[in-house]
Formats: structure tokens, C-alpha cells, sequence
């Protein structure tokens, strides 16, 4: 029998409670009882070595922790990003709880780093609140990106697109993450709410590139109004359910005009022809593909914009919902170590952890750390961001 090791039961289910799993899930995933993990931290019982290994990487913590004299004091996750529709704070996903500590801290690492490398942390000074038209919500984004019509329109496709949003967010002093393995439908994109350097994150398991971008800007509303006062971290959001689905809509019309500006679109509605058309799924795609938009979102804007009143918009998105049933399931590709990086941290905190390095400020170790990627990858990853012009990120 395996000798066992003397730990600290506390630090035993402060892990487990901290990484929001249940005694089943632990138990199976050690493929013990579920009343020796009780047993475990209640003190009745010791792990041996090879069970707190499994523990530490099941928990994604340093083997360590379990032997601190006393639970650590770390602040709610939910006192961190923002309110979420489909999620109550404190009971998040272990998925998402992961995702969430890993942004935090790759955020910290951000600023630790420019602060070696001597380099002024960026301010973000977007402001929006509730008493304002979305269109002129949008029109400030837009402005701020610096993008114009010509510029989007040359896009040469839905990945193209993303990668020209998504930069032109982090100039504005936004560090806009990916994060892996939370299914869809408990989260999209959410946005971290510290200063300097706030955080918008986009769910890797969004397929589709149009809407990863209407997401982005959807979060970047939230970031605004936060910085505002104008939204509180989800722990300490009060708003009735309706009032705030009120804001969830505010921030989905602001960003389908930062997208999708007034005066562009009409142009562009007028250039098809389409200004006294029956909408259906073509003509709709058609307008979509010309802003790199999801159809469903153009549909939206256009309903915004009175080319559609609330029955043809709502028979529209029948026969978009009927649509969308015939096509097959969409898998999720291939993306190399250096991408699922680049996808994940984004080109700034990759460049900067490269700068780090090259100056000496940390040791290939730390680089490895800071980009979960192996140090062999890191000649090919400064290829990548060299020469290549679009990131395409799969989750895994």
C-alpha cells in the first residue's frame, strides 16, 4: 500500500469548493469512493502522494496549497465580471471558474510585465450610459476603432473581420481574451471588470468569426457602462430580471450600430435594391456578408432600422430558424499550439511576454507559464506573429 501524506483537510475542500465541484466528481475522477474524499476532508483519512497529485492537477492548483496553515482569502469570482444572463454568481461552472482564474491572472501578468519593461499601462476611456441612444453608443465605438466603410467592406472574409475588431478593441487599451471549454450555451463572452487594462473574453467555442465580433462589441457596451457606474460586478448587480434585460438589449442595439452604422447601411440597402423588398433568408445574407455580420444579427439591425416590422422580422427568423436545421453540424476544426495561443492570450500579452523575454525580464520558464505553450513552440510562434495576418482559434 501507497504511503500517505500528512495535509490540511481545510485546504482539501477549499479546494474542491474553490474549483466548484461536487464529492461525485471528484470521486470518479480519481476513481475512489465518494466517502474517501469526504473522509479526506474531514480528517479522517490522508491521500497518498500520487492521489494529491491527481487532486492538484484535477483543481489546477500548485501541489503546495494543501499544505498552507489556513484557507487563502481570495475575493468572489463574481465580484470580477459582469452579470451574466444564464449564470447565477457562485454556482459557475468548474469550466468556467478555471477559464475565469486564468484570465485574472494572465491580466496580472500583463501588468507586472509592463511595469518591468517600463512601458505606461494604457487607459481605457470609453464612457457610456443607460439614458443615451444606442445609435450614438455605436457611433462613438465606431469612431474609436478608427474603422471605416471602405476599410470594413474590404475585408475578404468572416476571419479577416475578427482580426481587424479584435485589434482595434485592444488599442483602446482592452486586453481581449478566448477562453476554452465552456459550453455555449452558459456563456458567449463576458467581460472582467478590473482597471487598468479591463478584460473583454470571447467563448473559443463560438464557430462562427461574425459572431465572436458582434459578441465583442456586445461586451465591450457592458465594459463602457461599467466604467460608467452605469453596471456593477455580478455579485453586486441588483437590477430586477426585466430591468436587466433591458440592458442586455441596450447593449446588443449599441453594438449592431457600431457594426452597422445608420448612414451605411441605407446606402448599402439602397446600392441592392432592397429598400421595399419581402426579406427572406437571401437577400438578408446578402446585406449580412457586406458588414461580415451574422444574418441573424443583420436581421436585427434591420428590424432596428424599420426595414422590417415585428411580424416580418418574426416570420423572417422562422424561416431562418428552419433554415439553419437543414445545415450539418459544424465541427470544430484544427488549430495548431501557436494558434490555440494567439487565439487565446491575443497578439498584445503574446508580444509582450515575448518583449519580456528578449529583455531578460523573466526566464523561459516563465514564458512557457505565462503562454501555456511549450519553449520549443516559441521560434514558430515569433514566425506567426510575423507574418501572419489571421488567427484562427478552435477551441478544444
Amino acid at each position: 500500500m501507497s504511503q500517505t501524506i500528512a495535509v490540511n483537510k481545510l485546504l482539501l475542500a477549499w479546494a474542491r469548493e474553490e474549483s466548484g465541484y461536487e464529492l461525485d466528481q471528484v470521486a470518479s475522477r480519481l476513481k475512489v469512493k465518494e466517502e474517501r474524499v469526504s473522509a479526506w476532508e474531514k480528517g479522517e483519512l490522508q491521500p497518498t502522494l500520487r492521489q494529491l497529485e491527481k487532486l492538484a492537477h484535477f483543481f489546477h492548483r500548485p501541489l503546495s496549497v494543501f499544505f498552507l496553515p489556513q484557507r487563502p482569502q481570495l475575493p468572489p469570482l463574481a465580484a470580477e465580471y459582469r452579470r451574466l444572463p444564464d449564470v447565477e454568481p457562485g454556482h459557475e461552472s468548474p469550466e468556467l471558474r478555471l477559464a475565469l482564474r486564468q484570465m485574472l491572472t494572465r491580466r496580472e501578468n500583463a501588468l507586472n510585465l509592463m511595469s518591468e519593461l517600463g512601458e505606461t499601462t494604457p487607459e481605457f476611456s470609453l464612457r457610456a450610459n443607460l439614458r443615451e441612444s444606442p445609435a450614438d453608443v455605436g457611433a462613438r465605438m465606431r469612431q474609436a476603432t478608427g474603422v471605416d466603410a471602405a476599410v470594413q467592406f474590404g475585408w475578404s472574409d468572416g476571419w479577416e473581420a475578427w482580426r481587424e475588431w479584435r485589434a482595434a478593441v485592444e488599442q483602446l487599451g482592452v486586453l481581449v481574451f478566448q477562453f476554452p471549454k465552456v459550453l455555449l450555451k452558459e456563456v458567449r463572452g463576458l467581460t472582467l471588470l478590473r482597471t487598468p487594462m479591463p478584460v473583454v473574453a470571447i467563448n473559443g467555442k463560438e464557430m462562427n468569426p461574425e459572431a465572436r465580433a458582434f459578441t465583442l462589441f456586445h461586451e465591450l457596451v457592458h465594459l463602457m457602462l461599467a466604467a460608467n457606474n452605469e453596471e456593477a460586478p455580478a455579485i453586486r448587480e441588483q437590477r430586477k430580471e426585466d430591468d436587466w434585460l433591458a440592458v442586455e438589449r441596450f447593449a446588443e442595439m449599441s453594438a449592431s450600430h457600431a457594426l452597422v452604422p445608420e448612414n451605411i447601411l441605407r446606402d448599402v440597402v439602397n446600392q441592392f435594391g432592397l429598400q421595399r423588398v419581402t426579406w427572406n433568408t437571401e437577400n438578408v445574407r446578402r446585406v449580412a456578408k457586406k458588414f461580415r455580420l451574422t444574418p441573424l444579427a443583420m436581421a436585427t439591425r434591420l428590424r432596428e432600422s424599420g426595414f422590417m416590422n415585428w411580424d416580418s422580422y418574426n416570420q423572417w427568423r422562422e424561416q431562418w430558424q428552419a433554415y439553419v436545421a437543414t445545415l450539418p453540424l459544424r465541427g470544430g476544426g484544427f488549430a495548431t499550439p501557436i494558434q490555440k495561443t494567439v487565439g487565446r492570450a491575443g497578439r498584445p500579452f503574446t508580444k509582450l511576454v515575448l518583449e519580456a523575454l528578449a529583455a531578460n525580464r523573466i526566464t523561459s520558464v516563465d514564458a512557457s507559464r505565462y503562454l501555456n505553450l511549450k519553449f520549443e513552440h516559441f521560434d514558430k510562434l515569433r514566425t506567426h506573429l510575423a507574418i501572419t495576418s489571421v488567427d484562427i482559434s478552435f477551441d478544444e
